[in-house]
């Protein structure tokens, strides 16, 4: 299978992943959990809502969990480098029929709202107050002192299709999974980069739109097995619920943790650069190396369960191969 070659010349640009927002049912017990075991700052809050960073970032928020009936992932968020791209993105999406929408968002600057192609809620912004950067604050470090926000992971009703989408915008494959049929090549996965390292935004197939995950990337491997101890400590070790490993995908050393509401967040540390150009990697779905390069795959449900986005309902994928999980691992189905 081969990917397009990049687009070196988008219509805007995109910098980087931003920020995620979810809703949950109970802020106290979700800001517990995110700022004493993952170990985000509060920039501030209040009765609705709560606006979370990493100890490495300047900007006012990486992550807002707002008070809510229903869990669910009312938007991700992408830096843009200008205001200006925030017109010329407004412009982009008129000239393709995607309606869009600038919008005036707390705690941050210019903002356009839109839905990419498989439906999932997206906000672009230029500016945030910037805020103290505290990674070298070591005497305030807290539990795993998560530094910042990396990526996400989508499950895609239609991988190619969200692909044919970003790919325009300047995003790069880095890696790329493939299940294989009577029909050929299908393309299951892809890693898609902005800011020089394996990923800002993943598509892996399933119901989708779907939020799998999101993660923050952490100092050290001391780190991943500190966050393990702190949620035993915590009571919380259940949550704990995949790791840690080290993927084959990118290289990143990982645990996976799910909060009070069910929604998963991957802390991880140790992947590479990937800016100058160069051909994607791939990997054929069979291969177990790609998910876990130390043999034990993830359990059933770290394939099956995500996080629903606001308005947009799941639908189910064209691609029906089987991925290997646990229980075929062990002999159980």
């Amino acid at each position: 299978m081969k990917l397009p070659a990049p687009i070196l010349t988008p219509p805007f640009n995109i910098t980087r992943a931003s920020h995620v927002v979810l809703t949950v049912a109970d802020l106290d017990a979700s800001k517990a959990f995110y700022t004493d075991l993952v170990g985000l700052v509060v920039t501030a809050e209040d009765s609705e809502a709560v606006y979370l960073r990493g100890r490495e970032e300047s900007c006012h928020h990486s992550l807002v969990l707002r008070k809510g009936a229903t869990p669910e992932c009312q938007r991700i968020g992408l830096r843009v480098l200008t205001d200006d791209d925030i017109l010329k993105a407004k412009d982009y999406f008129d000239s393709i029929g995607t309606e869009a929408r600038i919008v005036d968002v707390p705690y941050q600057g210019k903002t356009l709202h839109f839905n990419d192609a498989i439906g999932m809620p997206v906000e672009l912004t230029a500016s945030m107050p910037a805020q103290p950067r505290l990674f070298m604050s070591y005497d305030r470090y807290h539990g795993a002192s998560a530094q910042r926000l990396d990526h996400w992971q989508i499950q895609a009703q239609d991988v190619r299709r969200a692909f044919n989408f970003w790919h325009p915008l300047g995003f790069r494959a880095s890696e790329y999974t493939y299940s294989i049929d009577d029909g050929g090549e299908n393309l299951w996965g892809v890693w898609l980069q902005r800011k020089g390292n394996p990923h800002d935004l993943v598509f892996t197939n399933g119901p989708g739109p779907r939020l799998h995950h999101f993660a923050y990337l952490l100092r050290d491997a001391h780190d991943l097995v500190h966050a393990c101890d702190v949620a035993g400590a915590m009571g919380l070790g259940r949550r704990l619920e995949r790791g840690p490993g080290r993927h084959g995908i990118s290289g990143a050393m990982f645990i996976y943790f799910r909060d009070p509401d069910g929604h998963r967040i991957e802390l991880f540390n140790t992947h590479y650069q990937t800016i100058d150009l160069e051909d994607p990697i791939g990997w054929d779905l069979q291969d177990p190396r790609r998910a876990d390069q130390w043999g034990l795959p993830a359990q059933a449900k770290w394939f099956n369960e995500a996080t629903t986005f606001a308005g947009s309902p799941p639908a189910l994928p064209d691609l029906k191969s089987e991925l290997p999980t646990l229980e075929r691992f062990l002999g159980m189905v």
